[in-house]
């Protein structure tokens, strides 16, 4: 009996200290890539540290599709959590793990001891559907591995639209009429409002309205384009006389080949063509649409392109009847049916380990009727997206996988929220419709939008924020890099204003300048000219915060921002309180000594304009030196109250030697709130007059003494 109690003793506390090891044990999960590129190398991060020594000891290591090991020349990163093999010849691979090559790994445990992978010399369009499931079923075991569902999808998410090639400023000066505030010279980015000189082409709610504006004093409503109930337009173009209408709609989709009486939804981004050579007339030319959310939209002589994200339920291919996970889309030129793109249409791309198909659809607009639309889906998310004549650049989060220990164990795990994020860079060359892929990157942390990039002279530049300006135990950082035409990084300068984040940046030939900020707006003064040494040329600190940096000739800068303060707590640090709404013209004559040369402040705490987060609600007439934008008015009290004083547009003249207000199209009102549907969209002027454009109707004004001329409502 002693014995008995002994041994009941003993697998009790087996029993115990069994469950507390589980308790205490992290599990270690691992993201890779299932494709790599040959010049490109292959990379696999864990969510925790990895001795130092355990490479060398042989705790990590490759073999081949026999299972013959592998000689590489494998590191490990300074994160200490990922390593890089730099080089391999084109075939199948295995990384093996062993739970000793984690630090501290006796409390850890391994999600996956064995990581599969191939290494292919140039990218490889897939052949069949066993391929497509191979990558989708190899996501769903190292989600599982991982416990963190969604892990791959995250990289899918799409971020709202929106440097500058430093030359582009465009909008305004040396036509008779306004273009958009584009990024890149000679690169149309589609937008709310389009004009062609005599009509204006604007979405109205869920319609686009064609007026008539060739006579100012009589304005009058030359067609409204309707679409079906679901459809609503989102972007418009103009190229020659055909109109461009981009909106977004959902659409019943076939299941497994099947018409069946219930079929789940999907998104879909519809494009409409219009001849508009009589815009009071306007005849459809032709449809087509793609699976996914609209990304980001171009035009460049005449050559449209669009990106729609799109994530398909692929875990459908546990079920006995597996469905469709290839991205569909239509074209009215051979039927409006939904049809999934062929396999030779989609791309892995390589060091993505997303469930988002990015889609690239392009067509040549010179023969819209006839032209042939050329769709290309790569598995790869994408956020945003930069774009030259040249090349299309898509860029998606690479998140770090999580530890257990770095879980808030108040948060609901169902949901994966990371802490620490890098960015993927996916590089395209451009030739007519046809786009094809070129290189990839990694950078460290995160973009801010689409000013975040730029290319020039063959170099692409990014600036980033590592981490989170909230995290005292780990201040965020901004770095720029410079990367060559294989995207293979030359220069840096990195860990610039510990515990503040990027809030606007520009890139303007050999410059770079960027605004962080926390309690001040430091504006830094980068020197790009020579690629591999870039250096911080000169620091502005001053009050408030830019959002959007605007070129102002070589040597000036207009930052559209927010006014702040520092209000004292009783027994805490100071906060920030942010004011009215800031212009602020920077004055980079002298890099290394910048200087904020004039400032207008508006309104007071609570206004805002839609400028400060859409680059494209900026109004500019270069020749008159005229900049204006939408505003909703607000004024402060001593108490803090906020009061809405009115909305409409204001106006400013701004040169190198000042900022001065011009005109203010301000509606006064009885009302606490701005009215949505005459909130100003956008500004824009065609010969002597000045128009705003609102969801519900076009006022025009004089352009010398801006005094209304006339209203027209849509209504």
């Amino acid at each position: 009996m002693k014995k008995r109690g002994i041994w009941l003793l003993a697998a009790v506390v087996i029993a115990i200290f069994g469950v507390a090891f589980a308790v205490m044990s992290d599990k270690v999960s691992v993201s890779a890539s299932a494709i790599a590129l040959a010049e490109q190398g292959w990379s696999a991060s864990f969510s925790s540290e990895l001795d130092p020594d355990a490479i060398e000891r042989g705790d990590l290591y490759v073999t081949d599709a026999e299972g013959n090991p592998v000689k590489t020349d494998m590191v490990l990163l300074e994160n200490g959590k990922t390593i890089h093999i730099p080089q391999l010849l084109v075939g199948d691979y295995k990384l093996h793990i062993k739970e000793s090559a984690v630090k501290s790994g006796f409390l850890k445990s391994l999600s996956a001891s064995e990581i599969s992978f191939s290494v292919q010399e140039e990218l490889k369009k897939l052949s069949n559907a066993e391929e497509l499931e191979a990558y989708f079923k190899q996501l769903m075991v190292l989600e599982r591995n991982s416990g963190q569902p969604g892990l791959f999808t995250t990289e899918g998410s799409v971020a709202t639209e929106e440097s500058a090639d430093s030359s582009s400023a465009s909008g305004g000066g040396g036509e008779s009429y306004s273009t958009t505030n584009n990024q890149v010279d000679g690169v149309d980015e589609a937008d709310l409002v389009k004009t062609d000189g005599s009509y204006i082409y604007a979405i109205s709610e869920a319609k686009v309205v064609i007026t008539d504006v060739r006579n100012p004093e009589a304005m009058a409503v030359a067609k409204e384009l309707t679409f079906k109930e679901e459809m609503y337009p989102q972007q418009l173009f103009l190229s020659d006389n055909v109109l461009v209408v981009i909106g977004s709609e959902y659409s019943a989709m076939p299941l497994a080949g099947e018409i069946l009486e219930y079929r789940p939804q999907t998104a879909l981004t519809t494009v409409h063509l219009y001849n508009v050579e009589d815009p009071e007339n306007p005849t459809l030319i032709r449809e087509f649409g793609t699976e996914g959310n609209l990304n980001s939209a171009r035009l460049t002589d005449g050559l449209l392109y669009y990106v729609t994200s799109a994530i398909p339920d692929y875990r459908i291919l546990e079920e006995p009847d597996k469905g469709e996970i290839r991205p569909h889309s239509y074209d009215s030129k051979k039927g409006k049916d939904l049809q999934p793109l062929p396999f030779e249409s989609i791309v892995i791309l390589p060091g993505t380990t997303s469930a988002s198909y990015s889609i690239i659809t392009a067509i040549d607009l010179a023969d819209p009727e006839k032209n042939e639309l050329v769709t290309e889906g790569f598995l790869g998310g994408s956020e945003q997206l930069y774009m030259t004549k040249d090349h299309l650049y898509l860029t998606a989060s690479a998140f770090m996988p999580i530890s257990e220990d770095e879980k808030d164990e108040e948060l609901d795990m169902s949901i994966w929220l990371p802490q620490q994020a890098n960015t993927k860079i996916f590089k395209f060359a451009l030739d007519s419709a046809a786009v094809q892929f070129l290189a990839s990157a990694e950078i460290t942390g995160s973009l801010l939008n689409q000013f975040s990039m730029d290319e020039f002279n063959g170099y692409f530049r990014a600036v980033t924020t590592e981490g989170f300006a909230w995290d005292e135990a780990a201040p965020s950082k901004n770095h720029l890099f410079i990367l060559d035409d294989k995207l293979e990084q030359v220069g840096s300068v990195e860990d610039l204003a510990p515990g503040e984040r990027i809030y606007s940046a520009r890139f303007m030939e050999d410059k770079a300048y960027m605004v962080t900020f926390k309690e001040t707006d430091p504006l830094f003064v980068i020197d790009v000219s020579t690629p591999s040494a870039p250096e911080v040329l000169g620091e502005l600190k001053i009050p408030g915060f830019s959002n959007y940096l605007h070129p102002l000739g070589e040597n000036h800068l207009i930052g559209f921002g927010y006014d702040t303060k520092l209000e004292p707590v009783k027994g805490g640090e100071p906060r920030v309180v942010t004011g009215g709404m800031k212009i602020s013209l920077f004055d980079v004559t002298d890099f290394s000594n910048p200087v904020e040369k004039d400032t207008e402040i508006i309104g007071g705490s609570g206004t805002y304009s839609t400028l400060q987060y859409d680059h494209k609600a900026l109004f500019t007439h270069v020749d008159k030196n005229l900049y204006g934008f939408p505003v909703a008015l607000f004024s402060g009290t001593e108490s803090e109250y906020v009061e809405f004083e009115g909305a409409g547009a204001m106006i400013y003249s701004i040169t190198p030697e000042g900022i001065e207000e011009t005109a203010n199209l301000l509606a006064k009102t009885e009302s606490d709130i701005e009215n949505w549907e005459t909130s100003v969209q956008r500004i824009l002027y065609i010969d002597d007059s000045l128009y705003t454009v609102s969801p519900t109707e076009v006022k025009s004004y004089n352009l010398e003494t801006f005094s209304l001329t006339s209203a027209l409502s849509y209504k």
